[in-house]
This record gives C-alpha cells, structure tokens and sequence, in this order.
C-alpha cells in the first residue's frame, strides 16, 4: 500500500517520477516493512523452538509477551531504517532507474560505508536467518525423537501436538518463502556493495528485484493450502468415525424399579 503505488507509476514512466523526498520514502518503507516482515518470523520460529522443545514455556507465555515482543521487532525495524538518516547511510535509485532502495554502493566509497553496509547485513539478514534455520533444525529432531512418545499420551495431548506442527509448518513454509524471495536480492546487492563497480548487469539486476517484491503474495498462499489440507483430513477423519460408527451395533439400557421391590431390572435391547 505505501510502496507499490510508486513503483508501478514509475514503471509505466520507465523513469522514477517522484523526486528525491519520494525516493527516500520509498526505500524507507521498503526496508522497514522487510526488516519488521524478516523479525517477526525469526520470533515466530523461536516462539515455535520454545514451544516445541521446552515444553515448559507455553506455561508462562501471556497476550501481554506478544505485545511486547510485536513493540520491540518493529522498533528494531523502526531504527535500522531510519539509521540512514541520520548521515550514516542513505537510500537511493536501484540501477534500473523505477525505484529505490538502500545505497548499497556507499561500500565502495568509504569505510564508513562498508562498515553500515556490514552492519546491515549482520543485524538485519544474517542473525535473523542463522536464528530461523536453527530453531527449525531443532524442531524438526525434536519431533523425530518424540513421535513415539507423543503416541502414548491421551487424545488431548495428541491433538495439542497435531495443532502444534500444524502452526509449525505454516511458520516454516511462511519464513521459506520470504528468505527464497530475499536472498538473490541480499546477495545481488553484496555484489553491487563489494565488487567491482558497475559489475552487476542493469538488466540482471531487475530480476531479484522483482522475486524480492513478490514475497508479499506467499502468505495468503501458504495458508490457504494448510488451511485446506487440515479441513480435509479433518473431513476425513470424522467420515471414518461415522462409517465406523454406523456397523456397530446400537445399544440402549433401561433400568426401571418397582415400588413393592428394591430389585432392579436390566433390559438390553439390540437394534
């Protein structure tokens, strides 16, 4: 909503039409949105390792954890975005020419440069995907190693596990899909900050440009296919149930007493 507007007008102007202050906000919001999109799934994946592997965590984790853990991935956000204002870094046009985002090539001016180029990198790419790609590491032997056990709890245990990899694998596929999108873009733009300059092909460069953009889409994907895939084995199952149900034979007890005797009478009646 606040990026995309710019980029398709400008598209259509094969230029950028709207000035340097639009620049800026554009790569702003870009960066922002990313860093904030790419830390709330490193806390969603560690949210995820804690609840799966240290059981006792969900025991004490409250509305009021999530609230604040939400404050304080969009003030990181909030401050390696805005970090570039402060003369430290800047944002300017991508190659092309049609939008804009970090001056990845204030490397090759400075060591100033390089050092908020690294920066960047460290805090707002690296660290966040070594965490994700650890918890799920984590979680994936963890239920290899408890499947058996999970198997021997009673059927509200069972069914807590079942919703438990189900959030699990949305989260795991939700944090795929964006570091896949990311990734040529975080490394084409490496490239741009480290090599030799101009050695990124324009042409070449349009394309992790447009993969990075189109991360926003996998979501309502991913969910839609776990959403379906869980109704209908969940369908499934409850016809199962009632097939079964149906070839077994109904029973119903009656139990009358009398006045004049304290005896009771059973009666079994088979339908």
């Amino acid at each position: 909503v606040v990026g995309k507007p710019f980029s398709i007008i400008s598209f259509f102007s094969h230029r950028w039409v709207f000035g340097w202050m639009g620049c800026r906000w554009y790569g702003w919001a870009g960066f922002f949105f990313g860093c904030g999109s790419l830390i709330t799934m490193t806390a969603v994946s560690l949210d995820r390792y804690l609840k799966i592997c240290h059981l006792s965590y969900g025991t004490w984790l409250k509305r009021h954890h999530a609230f604040i853990c939400l404050a304080i991935i969009w003030a990181y956000a909030t401050f390696w975005a805005t970090v570039p204002f402060a003369g430290v870094g800047n944002y300017a046009p991508e190659p092309f020419g049609t939008s804009c985002t970090l001056d990845w090539w204030l490397a090759q001016a400075s060591v100033a440069g390089q050092a908020f180029i690294l920066s960047i990198l460290f805090f707002c790419l690296l660290f966040p995907t070594a965490v994700i790609v650890f918890s799920y590491v984590k979680i994936i032997l963890k239920v290899k190693s408890s499947t058996k056990e999970v198997a021997h709890y009673d059927t509200r245990i069972q069914n807590s596990h079942i919703l438990e990899m189900k959030l699990t694998k949305v989260a795991m596929l939700i944090c795929a899909g964006f570091l896949i999108a990311w990734i040529p873009y975080a490394v084409v733009s490496v490239w741009s900050a480290f090599g030799q300059p101009d050695s990124v092909p324009i042409q070449f460069s349009v394309v992790p440009t447009l993969l990075a953009k189109s991360a926003a889409m996998y979501n309502p994907i991913i969910y839609q296919v776990i959403d379906c895939k869980f109704a209908c084995c969940r369908s499934g199952g409850l016809k199962t149930l009632q097939k079964k149900s149906s070839l077994k034979k109904s029973r119903m007890y009656t139990v009358s007493a009398h006045r004049d005797s304290t005896a009771m009478k059973e009666t079994q009646l088979e339908v």
